[in-house]
């Protein structure tokens, strides 16, 4: 249980790095220039980080969306990067409440086609996070990509030694 506290701790902290070298190092406009990746833009990596962390909180307390949560969001990004972190942090905190037999439970949920699964609490929690790992690194690719050479460690040994 422990680790996966420090997981969601470590999601946090690395995606609180990146937003901010991007508040710091792009300009808005880089953030929509085409880039050759799994999604087209800085932007979208980003957005897509969000929805799916904001996605999989939904669906471990019960909800399960049919919309990715940043399809109707109009704000700018400063805005959309305090709402990754206020999700990240919601995130930490109900990681902080559940007890080892919550997480050893099956859970039921859709996906935003409609399909329907059944995970395990913990397996959800490790592979959401996982998996902002996974866009992490694809957005230190894009930071490249648009001139950015100063990019700090996001390794969660990193986090480990700080």
């Amino acid at each position: 249980m422990r680790f996966l506290q420090r997981y969601t701790e470590y999601n946090h902290w690395a995606n609180e790095l990146l937003l901010l070298l991007i508040a710091k190092e792009i300009k808005d406009e880089l953030l929509d220039k085409t880039i050759v990746s799994s999604f087209t833009s800085l932007r979208k990596t980003v957005y897509h980080l969000w929805d799916a962390e904001f996605i999989w909180l939904k669906r471990l307390k019960g909800e399960s969306l049919d919309e990715w949560p940043s399809k109707k969001f109009t704000g700018s990004f400063s805005e959309a990067k305090e709402k990754i972190l206020l999700n990240d942090k919601a995130f930490i905190e109900f990681v902080n409440n559940l007890n080892m037999e919550r997480l050893s439970e099956s859970f039921t949920y859709k996906n935003v086609e409609g399909k329907t699964f059944t995970s395990q609490v913990w397996e959800s929690i490790h592979h959401c996070m996982n998996h902002s790992t996974y866009h992490r690194g694809q957005i230190v690719t894009i930071f490249r990509q648009l001139g950015v050479t100063n990019i700090p460690s996001t390794d969660f040994i990193v986090y480990c030694r700080k």
